[in-house]
């Protein structure tokens, strides 16, 4: 679920980001807020480091990289807040959405380390949606804390030194001679303490401190220890923390939407008069859509508010609508895949060449040739709580109460569709009940502020259904993936051709480009780090018909499932061990500059500090198969499956178990999954992300998809739209952490790269079962024919 920032800019008309260059400020907290208490300890830190830009070249200064090349970056206007009240309570504010990956509290614990405070007296708030204070709020991408974790250190090393400062001056004490540990002060030559809380007042009143000695990693108690659990589980297992769906303001109605079928489609006429009827209405009403490209703004279609759900819905069903279907009312997926799969069979836009990819396949015809074709259909991401919003629209002022991943999208879509300045919007942030790209495009809260508006102001709260979630999400592309290898007589390939072909996200908010944008591409495509002699990456034109959008790995799931399911295929063409193969076929431990190889996105990181690092690649392959057990004897219907792949800057690889009965259903046993995100900042979380990444990618090997006739989903709960069920999830998952690098270096990302290579896994394990090949997802009944 990532976005490009120059794509949203160009396609999007986003807002050009300010300079991000200046030095820490101590500045007062705006307008929408104070969230310390009287005599509290506000630091307000800007934390981009004033020796960034030493020894760049002009381009290299222009040419911004991680947060600074983010829509907003980070802010020397107050940002991250570090609140100690006067009994010492630590309130950290985590700028970014909590969706279950737990960021809220990996952001209280690198503060909190830093702070040298004591993780009892910590807590965490979140904050609302102003990226020109907070920087960049897009939780998305796996990157909060690659993005942002030497910051948070060194707004808690700041705050630490202000504190010694403070307690220095008031022992007229030199400040070297102060430590801070555990939440207290201490002078040791005069045998003199204080807490932390004594002396906030006077440390707000000092400068931040521009030279910021961070500490030796050595001497972290929270950061890597992999002993801190979620900073708000208590609330969250005893229902006491607020979902979107959970928000309750006086007064409140509640709404749902009656909406197109088919994406373009529009409300002809519609009738009430039935809808009327039923006790509790307060108002029907009709919602405009916006045109094709809808981007992030409502599909629109009539409105129905109530005193409570039950009515609203009740209501919805009453209504007679008559549609207009629109440009996609004939969209059948049968038809369009076998489209996608003629187009496949073609030359496309090349997006990578080196070698003679022609001639080479040519000279290998004599000997061995081997193609194939993937399928993966769409996927839907179907988050356990369906999207949800409050707005109250009221007196000019617009605020809202949201499960979303885009706070900044929203007020903006917010802004434009209420006609309102920023200063009169405001977006609060709630706990999410799962994401996974879907609530980083805010529909649903522009749809309840319009509902709010509709009914002079009173506050509305606006719920999808679990149909409404299905039938009318933004999903995952459909794609088909063609490859191509001509063997040696080794069985290694001379000769390598990938053709991908599916509609791009940048439908959504350009006229139908047609071809996978650059960071789709750079998804697994363009930047196979295989060792090749002779490759072309191709992309045709595919059109697009529903709305597309960002799904947890996005564009990497068909990369992966194509790609490593073609090793296998390669493997066993050659006689070779899958495993071993892909290892040769990776080749020798090696740094890979991504714009050698047509890769000019690189998830946004600098190409310098984030090459393609093959070691690390073999290193988690290694790591999986030794974990599973790779290599030894299996059962007659048992088999093994392995698959890697690089995503999101982290390594990941799974070695998958699996059993195939009588009646070709399958059964996955174990899953070993390896890691290598770089320095490990939660062990605990990147663990559970893992485990979580291990059954969502399960169901999309398995299970799940979204089928479309007459532009329809077909699907419309989880009866139709399966997910994983508990009985079907392995008995054993094992996590292997493979750390590299230092706290000082680049980290790499967490909640997206374990789910691609979990279906290439499984699909070559039940090849090592049964013999037979899985080149669809889902597998389903595939094996029971």
């Amino acid at each position: 679920m990532i976005h490009d920032a120059q794509m949203m800019a160009e396609l999007a008309n986003a807002k050009p980001t300010a300079d991000t260059t200046t030095r820490p400020v101590l500045a007062n907290v705006s307008r929408r807020g104070i969230l310390g208490g009287a005599g509290a300890l506000v630091l307000a830190l800007s934390l981009r480091d004033a020796r960034a830009d030493e020894g760049q070249t002009a381009e290299q200064k222009a040419q911004k990289f991680g947060a600074d090349g983010m829509p907003h970056g980070w802010r020397d206007d107050p940002k991250i807040f570090v609140s100690i009240a006067p009994d010492g309570t630590v309130t950290v504010t985590n700028h970014r959405s909590d969706m279950g990956q737990g960021v809220r509290t990996s952001v209280a614990l690198t503060v909190a380390d830093e702070l040298e405070a004591d993780w009892p007296k910590v807590k965490v708030v979140q904050a609302w949606g102003d990226e020109q204070r907070f920087g960049n709020q897009d939780t998305d991408g796996s990157r909060s804390l690659r993005h942002f974790f030497q910051h948070f250190r060194h707004a808690g090393a700041a705050a630490r030194l202000m504190l010694i400062e403070a307690a220095a001056k008031q022992w007229g004490v030199p400040a070297s001679e102060v430590t801070a540990a555990n939440h207290i002060l201490t002078h040791a030559k005069s045998k003199r303490s204080l807490g932390y809380g004594a002396v906030a007042q006077a440390a707000s009143e000092l400068p931040v401190p521009t030279n910021v000695t961070l500490k030796n990693p050595k001497d972290f108690r929270y950061i890597g220890t992999g002993k801190i659990g979620l900073i708000d589980n208590l609330d969250i297992t005893t229902g006491r923390a607020v979902y979107g769906l959970d928000t309750k303001l006086d007064g409140m109605l509640y709404a749902v939407v009656a909406r197109p079928a088919v994406y373009g489609g529009k409300v002809k006429s519609f009738d009430d008069t039935e809808a009327k009827k039923v006790p509790g209405v307060v108002k029907i009403f009709k919602i405009d859509g916006g045109e094709i490209p809808s981007e992030f703004m409502p599909l629109g279609g009539v409105a129905v508010v109530a005193k409570n759900t039950w009515a609203a819905l009740k209501a919805r069903d009453a209504l007679k609508i008559t549609w207009d279907d629109g440009p996609n009312a004939g969209y059948d997926t049968d038809v369009f895949r076998k489209e996608l799969e003629a187009a496949a069979r073609k030359p496309g836009k090349v997006v990578r060449n080196q070698g003679d990819v022609d001639g080479a396949m040519a000279k290998a015809k004599t000997k061995t040739k081997v193609e194939a074709e993937y399928f993966v259909p769409h996927l839907v991401q179907a988050p356990m709580e369906p999207p949800a919003a409050v707005a109250r629209v009221k007196d000019g002022f617009c605020e809202a109460w949201a499960c979303t991943q885009g706070p900044q999208a929203a007020n903006d879509r917010l802004m434009k569709a209420l006609k309102l300045p920023d200063d009169k919007v405001k977006v609060n942030v709630t706990l999410l009940g799962g994401g996974f790209g879907r609530k980083s495009k805010p529909d649903y809260v522009v749809e309840a502020a319009l509902c709010s508006q509709a009914v002079d102001g009173a506050p509305v709260k606006l719920a999808w259904t679990r149909e409404d979630d299905i039938h009318h999400g933004y999903y995952h592309t459909i794609s088909v993936e063609r490859l191509e290898a001509g063997l040696d007589e080794k069985g290694m390939p001379v000769a390598w051709l990938h053709r991908s072909v599916a509609p791009t996200i940048g439908s959504i908010f350009a006229p139908d480009p047609k071809h996978e944008l650059p960071f789709e591409l750079g998804m697994g495509l363009v930047n196979t780090p295989f060792n090749l002699p002779n490759a072309r990456m191709e992309n045709p034109e595919a059109a697009a018909h529903v709305r597309i959008g960002w799904f947890r790995s996005v564009s990497n799931i068909p990369h992966a499932f194509a790609i490593q399911s073609f090793v296998s295929e390669l493997a066993h063409a050659a006689g070779r061990d899958p495993k071993e193969y892909l290892l040769d076929l990776i080749g020798p431990a090696r740094t890979i500059d991504p714009t050698s190889i047509g890769d000019v996105w690189n998830h946004g990181e600098d190409p310098k500090l984030y090459p393609i690092d093959t070691g690390r690649l073999r290193g988690v392959i290694e790591a999986a198969a030794k974990g599973a057990g790779w290599g030894r004897q299996m059962p007659k219907g048992r088999g093994l499956g392995i698959a890697g792949h690089y995503s999101f800057v982290t390594y990941t690889s799974v070695a998958a178990e699996v059993e195939v009965d009588d009646k070709g259903q399958v059964k996955v046993h174990a899953i070993d999954i390896a890691v290598d995100c770089g320095p490990q900042v939660n062990p605990e979380r990147i663990r559970s992300q893992m485990e979580g990444a291990v059954v969502m990618g399960m169901g999309l090997a398995l299970t799940s998809e979204i089928t479309f006739k007459q532009g329809r989903a077909q699907q419309n709960n989880f009866d139709g739209y399966e997910i994983i069920r508990i009985d079907a999830a392995p008995k054993v998952v094992r996590v292997h952490l493979v750390p590299t690098g230092s706290y000082d270096g680049p980290l790499g990302g967490v909640g997206e790269p374990g789910v691609p290579p979990v279906a290439p896994a499984i699909a070559n394990a039940v090849f090592a079962a049964t013999g037979r090949r899985v080149r669809q997802l889902p597998i389903r009944d595939q094996l029971s024919a």
